[in-house]
C-alpha cells in the first residue's frame, strides 16, 4: 500500500505534502486548532502513516496562492499528493481551494483531507500551544 509504480518497474513510495494553516496566536482561544500547527500536522501524519504514505514536506501558510511555487516545488503528477486535517484548514491556509484543487487536477496531484474530529482544548492545552508558540527561541519544545 502506498506505493507507485515507475516507468522501468521500479516502486517508490507516494510522497505525501501536509499542509496546515499559519493562524496568528492572537485567535488561539477562538479558534486553537487552527492555531496548533503541530496538532495540524500531527494529524496529517497519522492520517499518511494509516495508507503506508511518508510525509515529506510540511508546509505552514496563510492565504497562499494556489499557484505559488512552494507548493509545487517538486511535486511529481502521481508520485506526490497533498492532505490537510479537513477544508477549513484548507481554506485558511490557501487563498482559494477551488482554485488549487483545480491546479491539482490539472498537474494530476491528489488533494486529500483527513476529515476526523478536531481535539477539545481545555486551558491546560491551550496554554501548552500559547509556550511553545510564544517561546521558540528560548528552547521550549511545547511539552
Amino acid at each position: 500500500m502506498g506505493e507507485v509504480r515507475g516507468a522501468h518497474g521500479t516502486s517508490s513510495r507516494l510522497r505525501v505534502t501536509a499542509i496546515a494553516s499559519l493562524t496568528p496566536l492572537e485567535e488561539l482561544d477562538d479558534d486553537p486548532f487552527l492555531v496548533d500547527s503541530r496538532s495540524q500536522h500531527a494529524m496529517c501524519a497519522r492520517w499518511a502513516a494509516e495508507r503506508g504514505y511518508v510525509v515529506t514536506r510540511e508546509l505552514l501558510v496563510r492565504g497562499l496562492r494556489p499557484d505559488h511555487c512552494v507548493l509545487w516545488e517538486g511535486v511529481r503528477p502521481g508520485r506526490d499528493l497533498f492532505v490537510a486535517p479537513s477544508l477549513r484548514v484548507l481554506s485558511s491556509a490557501l487563498s482559494s481551494v477551488e482554485e488549487f484543487t483545480a491546479e491539482c487536477v490539472r498537474r494530476g496531484v491528489r488533494v486529500e483531507t483527513v476529515d476526523r474530529a478536531e481535539p477539545s482544548y481545555d486551558a491546560q492545552m491551550k496554554a501548552r500551544v500559547h509556550r511553545r508558540l510564544s517561546m521558540p527561541t528560548a528552547g521550549y519544545d511545547g511539552r
